[in-house]
């Protein structure tokens, strides 16, 4: 019985390219794994896999009667549907721990990185496993991708490491480059749906009982996101009513400015400066120096939900 991989909702390079790896990793250690996504790949995702040649992942959103492996992600709210009905034989991952819980031990790789991919090149050297060129290829532009090309508060000596060492491996001569050039696709929004932007990098979170949303745009320059800006204000309110949530939050990061406009849309907007000790304009509110989810922003809302 084959086990699968699989990286949360609304897959990103991370979560893709860390299951290509650990069932590559897995699957030479014995055990015989199967790569999935939960959804459709974004742009950045695509263009990687594609540029090292290596195949996307089947999408699979049930867990019913799997073996499954999670990787970048350890809540149920961002993993299978019926995760409760699947049996989970390990998690690899580089956020804080979730609210998943097994009736059985199982193997745990969560390190403090900025990429899963990182702890899945430590774990390629802990078992001894070569790293074929192409999935080295998409591991270092997952770190890439998770870290802002270094520039992320998540972002550690091990990931610029690991990113270097991947880059040897796959013969990538020059990373700042090849970065730029995966953000560029990734900032890409012409013709894309709103509420595909919005979901693009998108992510739920359970706050002291609060339904929050959390999604990330990240650009080149946030002038890119200038046509669309105020329907992505409008559509995260429409976000907010359908889901029933507390609070919708969609973070439009600059890459080049380091810095990131918190679009807003609350029953209780003050929980904002709570979190971040200022007070939003409208509906809006520019955050200099944030450009990490997970280490700037959920942190500080969990604490002022809490409160």
């Amino acid at each position: 019985m084959a086990v699968y991989v699989v990286g949360h909702k609304s897959p990103d390079t991370d979560s893709v390219c860390a299951a290509i790896a650990l069932a590559d990793l897995k699957s030479k250690l014995g055990l015989e794994c199967i790569p999935v996504a939960q959804g459709e790949l974004n742009n950045e995702s695509k263009f990687v896999l594609e540029k090292f040649g290596v195949k996307a992942p089947e999408i699979m959103t049930d867990g019913t009667g799997k073996q499954v492996i999670l990787v970048d992600h350890s809540d149920i709210s961002q993993s299978l549907d019926n995760l409760d009905k699947a049996e989970i034989l390990g998690i690899v991952d580089h956020h804080k721990v979730g609210d998943v819980t097994t009736p059985n031990p199982v193997e745990v790789w969560t390190w403090p990185v900025g990429c899963t991919c990182t702890v899945l090149k430590n774990m390629y050297d802990f078992f001894g496993v070569e790293i074929p060129k192409d999935i080295a290829g998409i591991m270092a532009c997952a770190i890439l991708s998770d870290t802002v090309i270094f520039k992320s508060a998540t972002c550690t000596d091990k990931d610029k490491e690991a990113a270097e060492a991947l880059a040897k491996i796959a013969g990538i001569d020059d990373l700042q480059a090849l970065g730029l050039e995966m953000f560029k696709v990734k900032s890409a929004v012409e013709g894309t749906p709103i509420r595909d932007l919005v979901k693009r990098d998108y992510k739920d979170f359970d706050m002291s009982g609060n339904k929050v949303g959390i999604g990330q745009l990240e650009v080149v320059d946030l002038s890119i996101l200038d046509p669309v800006k105020e329907q992505l204000a409008e559509d995260i309110k429409k976000l907010k009513q359908e889901g029933g949530y507390h609070s919708v939050f969609l973070l439009l990061t600059d890459i080049m400015k380091e810095g990131s406009l918190m679009l807003i849309a609350s029953d209780d907007p003050s929980i904002v400066e709570k979190a971040f000790g200022k007070a939003p304009e409208g509906d809006r509110i520019w955050l200099d120096g944030v450009m990490s989810r997970k280490k700037q922003v959920v942190p500080n809302f969990e604490k002022a939900f809490a409160s």
